[in-house]
Order: structure tokens, then sequence, then C-alpha cells
């Protein structure tokens, strides 16, 4: 536990244009509060005045809970100058908000509750170290995966516009974004498009779009399907050819972005020199997801740090006595989803050969539920031990290695 009377805590609730911040001492009793502008010639100032509070001896730490976004220009601030400043999780001052009897909601309020976290968890909050790199690689994440929503909002209109057109549009090809198709809604994006076109004529575009993949086979089976489900011309019909190559221009732009997305996180990525890209299951996007989370490596002494801060590490329930350890349902819910899909994809086993991706997990996952424990008890368990793994090849930039395993211990 830290002296608590040795500190003055400084809780900011930070906004687009303007942060406010609520200075409490250890007995949480409120000695100041300071709005100001968020733009770095403002946050000078704002530090002289959180000076003028601070009495000798006592040492000031701020408490940001979002160091990420627009709180990141006062985190690096703060953090340039010498200053403690803490990430403190949006659940824990939500949680502090809702347990008083009188529920209220301001930017004054939600600074001091921010506050009273760091009073009553300092020891437990991980530190805001902002850094270029890892900012740099979260937001190329965040961009991918906003480019990734927006495609499949895409697709889903795509499937709409088809499914007037071509009834039979799932039967013509096995992805309906795939680059063949893409080409083939937008040349012929209605029935109406492919009237006196041959067989022979579309199999050369097919070959064309498909770098020869396509067989006579393909085009063939396209008219026939074509021919049975009849006409579906419709008034307006120019303006909804229109509307499908609209929309796969916009996929095709959405692919070629998230192509150069990816572009860049890769050449990120290896400026970190970690091996992440080793392990199974593990590739670019998987990486840079996990790195766009957890940050620097080192705001976390140990692996039990990081299991905690990815709501994995189980918390005690009990009363009078008795009680049991549960699944955490707080942490970095987006960090939890990234171990969960890991750990599934370690027990998986190859179709066709049948054999496990991963036998040393594969072994302890048939294990574990042998020893009573639910399968997805069983992930958690693997879950755990997935962060010590990664915490490990991150902090010592490490390759994974397969550990050898008897042929009689995969059942």
């Amino acid at each position: 536990m830290h002296e608590r009377q040795k500190y003055l805590y400084i809780g900011v609730d930070l906004h687009k244009h303007h942060h406010t911040a609520v200075i409490i001492n250890c007995w949480q009793e409120k000695l100041g509060e300071i709005q100001f502008e968020n733009k770095p010639s403002a946050f000078s100032k704002f530090l002289l005045d959180v000076d003028k509070l601070v009495d000798d001896g006592l040492t000031p730490v701020f408490g940001l809970e979002d160091v990420g976004g627009y709180g990141r220009a006062l985190a690096q601030f703060l953090t340039d100058h010498g200053q403690v400043v803490k990430e403190v999780n949006p659940a824990l001052s939500y949680a502090e908000r809702k347990s008083h009897m009188s529920t209220q909601k301001s930017d004054s309020w939600d600074a001091e509750c921010v506050a009273r976290i760091l009073v009553n968890k300092l020891d437990l909050l991980p530190d805001a170290k902002p850094h270029d790199l890892y900012w740099s690689i979260q937001q190329l994440v965040t961009r991918r995966n906003a480019l990734v929503k927006a495609q499949g909002a895409l697709k889903n209109q795509l499937h709409i516009q088809l499914s007037h057109h071509y009834p039979s549009y799932k039967k013509f090809f096995s992805e309906i974004d795939g680059k063949t198709a893409l080409a083939f809604w937008e040349h012929y994006p209605s029935p109406s498009c492919l009237e006196g076109v041959s067989v022979k004529q579309l199999t050369i575009f097919l070959l064309e779009a498909s770098n020869n993949t396509c067989s006579v086979k393909k085009a063939s089976e396209i008219m026939k399907l074509v021919k049975e489900d009849g006409n579906t011309v419709k008034e307006y019909q120019e303006t909804r050819d229109f509307l499908v190559r609209s929309i796969v221009r916009d996929i095709l732009f959405k692919k070629q972005e998230i192509n150069y997305v990816e572009k860049e996180l890769k050449e990120l990525m290896s400026l970190l020199d970690f091996q992440l890209n080793t392990m199974p299951g593990i590739e670019l996007v998987t990486a840079s997801a996990l790195i766009a989370e957890i940050g620097d490596i080192r705001r976390f002494p140990n692996a039990n740090k990081l299991a905690r801060f990815a709501g994995i590490a189980p918390v005690y329930f009990g009363s009078g006595g008795k009680g049991k350890e549960q699944k955490s349902k707080q942490g970095n819910r987006v960090l939890h989803g990234l171990f969960y899909n890991l750990a599934v994809q370690q027990v998986q086993v190859a179709k066709g050969s049948k054999l496990p991706r991963n036998p040393v997990f594969y072994a302890y996952y048939q294990r574990k539920q042998k020893e009573g424990k639910t399968k997805g008890q069983a992930l958690v368990c693997i879950m755990r031990r997935l962060v010590n793994i990664v915490y490990g090849m991150m902090k010592y930039k490490t390759a994974y290695e397969l550990p050898l395993i008897k042929e009689k211990e995969v059942v």
C-alpha cells in the first residue's frame, strides 16, 4: 500500500476542446478545480496552478482515463515534465460514480471520481507512458478496424442489391467480394447487361479478371443460372445498376486502403523487433492489435499485472468465510477478446490431417477437461498461459518455440 498522505491526487476529465481537473487530498477533500484548454500552450499554466496547491513533501499524481485519444497530448506533456501519470480504466471511475447514493454526472464530478480512484488504487493502476511508436500503431489498428467494419457494411448492401438482380448470385462465386466477383458485378451489375454476351465472351472476361483461374465451365454455369432466374429487370434499372457499381468501387477502395494500412503497420512493427508472429495463430494483424492494446510492456512489472489488465485473472467473491474465485468481467475487453481468439486457435485441429495446430496447448486443453473443467474454463486456463508467453516474448523480444510433446499425450 502506498502512503496516501504523501501524495496530492489530481483527476482529469478529458474532452475534445477542454479538460477539467479536480485536486483532492488523501482524505478525499476537494482542494480545487481547474479548467483549461486541450492544447500544449495551456498545459504549462495548468501545471503551475497545480503547484500552487502542492504543500512541501507532497507529490502530485495525475489520473487520466484516455491517454491515447483526447488526453494523449496532456499525458505526454506531464510525463515529459517528470510528473507521475496513471491510466485509469473508465470502468473504475464509472463504478465509483455509481457507488454514491445520489448519482450525478458533470465534468467536475467525473474528474473527482478519477481522483478518488487514484487515492484508493494508486498501486494497482498502470503508468501512462505515451510513446509515439506505440500510439502510431494503435492509430493504424483503429483505422484498419474502421475500414474492415465499413467494408462489412458495404458487403451487406451489395447482398441486398444482388438479391434483386441475380436471385442465384451466391452460386456464382465462392466469395461475393472476391477479385473476380467484384469485376463481374461492376461489368455486369444486372442480367440486362449480359444480353447479347456469349459464353465465349464471358469466359474471356472471367479468365482475364481471375488471372486464368476461371474456366469455360464457370461461364456456362453463370449463364445457366441467369436463364433459370428469369427476367429481373425493374423500373429505374439504370439507377439500380449504378448502385451496384458504386458499392463495388467503394469496396475496392476499402480493400486498397486496408492494404496500405497493413503495409504501414508492417514497417512500424519491424521497428519494435518483436517476434510474436512465430507463435501459431499470430500474424501481422493480431500482433499489431496486441501491441496496440498492451502498449509498452514495461508498464507491467510482471505477467500477473498484464493478466489483471486484460481481465483474465480470476476475482475472489466471498462472504462469511465462504467464497470462490470467479471469472473477471472487468479489464480491457478488447485485449481479453484477442487472447480468447488466440486461445481458440491454439486448440483447433486441421480439417484435412486432423492434427492440432498447437499440440502442447491441445493436450493441455484435453487434460483440463478431464479434470472436470468446462470447455470455457479450459480456454481461460489457456488464455492465462498465453498471457505469460506473450509477456515474455514482448519483454525479452524472443521467438516462440513449440515444446516437444510425446505423441501419446495428444489425445
